[in-house]
């Protein structure tokens, strides 16, 4: 089979940009993630790497590949990581991973959570906000504000978590100039954070062993968020954080209950092949869910603490298998053989 792997590469050195506090490339894959992609399809499969760039659209029909292995997370904009998948739809082109439309979706914030919320799915109350002065539909303290179409921890910092309307706009500002775009303002939700890696289609949807992110290793004061500076920063394989557990160290009903909404949002947001959605518990202990993610971030290296990955390890899948398991998956729904 002639596979394309489409991804779009971190730049080692961003011009003009500070790499200790820039967060432009936060979701573009580095070299390593994309050669341990490309040996695990290589030992089966051809190959050919394509950079999503401007001429993306004509090299792929010149390639006219059997299935297109999708990473790319697109440049900029709220639809970006919907454009490519778009464009293969209409050329009639397979790939891995969810639709444009799920894609277009998930990376806005807020209707993600009105489609929840249709559902009878539980997700942290927001508001959004276009100003700073904008009056808030919150008014009960703290508040978390990032982005509105962000991922990987994008525009969420250690003080975005506020507990003043100083503070919330502030934060808003922030956003709003940084990343023009709204911010999205909910609810902080005080209890512990899981995320939760899925694979397959239909009926088929099988939830991995949770992750568990702890704060306990986080200077004293810090919000207990995975905040970028922790997931990029602080969190480094030469100096890795003691913060994850998978699986994670939870009783019977609630892993139930999580693997339950999460089985429920996969389908209610139309993901396919894979997704990781993060999860985070109230006051009450009872489970949110704060986003969804169907492009997971997949860093190859187990010090790289990359989430899914973690998942797919504890359930006894190497690297290369979930690969091939992703593709498998997607070549059952073209009723293609791999």
């Amino acid at each position: 089979m002639k596979i394309a792997l489409t991804y779009n590469l971190k730049p080692a050195n961003p011009a003009g940009k500070n790499a200790a506090s820039d967060d432009t490339y936060a979701e573009w894959d580095e070299p390593d993630t994309i050669a341990a992609v490309h040996d695990a399809l290589a030992c089966e499969h051809e190959v050919i790497l394509l950079e999503d760039d401007a001429e993306i659209e004509s090299r792929l029909l010149v390639v006219q590949p059997d299935m297109v292995f999708n990473l790319a997370e697109g440049q900029g904009g709220p639809w970006r990581e919907a454009r490519l998948p778009a464009l293969m739809e209409r050329h009639g082109i397979p790939f891995t991973g969810s639709s444009s439309q799920t894609l277009r979706l998930c990376l806005d914030k807020a209707a993600t959570k009105r489609v929840l919320g249709r559902h009878g799915l539980p997700t942290p109350a927001f508001s959004v906000m276009h100003h700073p002065q904008q009056a808030c539909a919150l008014d009960q303290f703290p508040l978390m504000i990032k982005p509105l179409h962000e991922g990987s921890s994008k525009g969420i910092w250690a003080d975005s978590v506020v507990s003043t309307r100083a503070a919330l706009q502030m934060q808003v500002q922030r956003v709003v100039e940084t990343y023009a775009q709204p911010a999205l303002v909910e609810t902080f939700l005080p209890g512990r954070e899981f995320t939760v890696a899925l694979l397959g289609n239909g009926v088929q949807v099988t939830v991995l062993p949770l992750v568990e992110i702890g704060f306990a290793a986080l200077q004293p004061g810090l919000a207990p968020v995975y905040s970028y500076e922790v997931k990029w920063l602080w969190d480094t394989p030469e100096h890795p954080l003691d913060i994850f557990t998978c699986p994670a160290e939870i009783g019977p009903e609630l892993t139930t209950t999580i693997v339950e909404i999460s089985r429920q949002a996969f389908h209610a947001l139309g993901c396919r092949d894979w997704c990781r959605i993060d999860i985070r518990l109230d006051a009450s202990g009872q489970p949110a869910i704060l986003e969804l993610n169907p492009l997971p971030g997949i860093l190859p290296h187990a010090e790289s603490h990359s989430c899914f990955p973690q998942a797919t390890a504890a359930a006894g899948i190497a690297y290369p298998d979930l690969i091939r398991q992703v593709l498998h998956l997607a070549c059952q729904r073209y009723g293609l053989r791999d």
